[in-house]
């Protein structure tokens, strides 16, 4: 590997040199003459092709909605939380953070409580002032996501402003977006300056903080009990008769 440090730079591929950036940095390096794979690297290969999809679906449906400035490293940060998390297991996106360098536990000495209903409770608490800041911005984020079709659903949010120079007594949001797919609930918090939004990364978070799937009804089926089998007696035992004496049925003796 190779760093570029002339004032012209690129990204890409030119012959058998491959450009990239990493970690800030340019950087060149030269393509393999021959690439062997094996079952194990093509199933890999094939894991990583789809987990790096369905990291650029949930950042493009949930971008719009998202004000601060994710670090440069989401990407691959969202990408390595789905391959840990395994196929299909969505609920591993839960404790994402889109901004590497915050978390909104932060900014909460009790953290919001989610309910199953969409409803979030932020319980009255001391609220630290976070530098010259003097207004907090909350913003709860739902975003209904169908991974079978790929396709956005259904989007909500809800907005509340804090006023960091007065006590805060608590607060209630809720989001509601009914529909088929995957619910990514995102928590926002921005912090405000006087005249403007503070672009200090180190106060400005944006966390998913639920992750809720579809509501399968539970089928419950009634196991049928095998029928008894009756075991039909004769109405009467038979007896060993002989021929008729004197016009009455004659029994035998033993």
């Amino acid at each position: 590997m190779a760093t570029v440090t002339s004032v012209i730079t690129f990204k890409g591929k030119i012959g058998n040199v491959i450009a990239y950036k990493r970690n800030g940095k340019h950087c060149l390096r030269s393509m393999p003459e021959s690439v062997r794979q094996t079952d194990n690297t093509r199933r890999a290969a094939k894991w990583f092709g789809a987990a790096s999809r369905k990291g650029a679906l949930i950042r493009n449906a949930v971008a719009p909605d998202i004000d601060i400035f994710c670090d440069g490293n989401v990407v691959n940060r969202l990408n390595s939380t789905i391959l840990a998390a395994g196929r299909n297991n969505h609920a591993g996106l839960k404790g994402f953070r889109f901004n590497g360098h915050t978390g909104i536990e932060k900014f909460f000495s009790q953290l919001p409580v989610l309910t199953e209903n969409g409803k979030m409770h932020i319980a009255a608490q001391e609220l630290f002032n976070f530098g010259d800041a003097v207004r907090m911005e909350i913003k709860l984020i739902a975003t209904r996501i169908d991974f079978a079709t790929r396709t956005v659903t259904g989007m909500d949010a809800d907005v509340l402003h804090i006023d960091l120079e007065e006590p805060f007594a608590g607060a209630d949001l809720s989001v509601d977006v009914p529909g088929k797919g995957t619910l990514l609930v995102t928590l926002q918090v921005r912090t405000f300056l006087k005249e403007a939004i503070s672009y200090n990364r180190k106060f400005n978070a944006a966390d998913i903080i639920a992750v809720i799937g579809d509501e399968t009804p539970e089928v419950v089926i009634a196991k049928s009990r095998p029928g008894k089998k009756l075991l039909l007696l004769p109405s009467e035992l038979p007896h060993n008769t002989a021929p008729a004496k004197y016009g009455q049925d004659h029994v035998p003796r033993e």
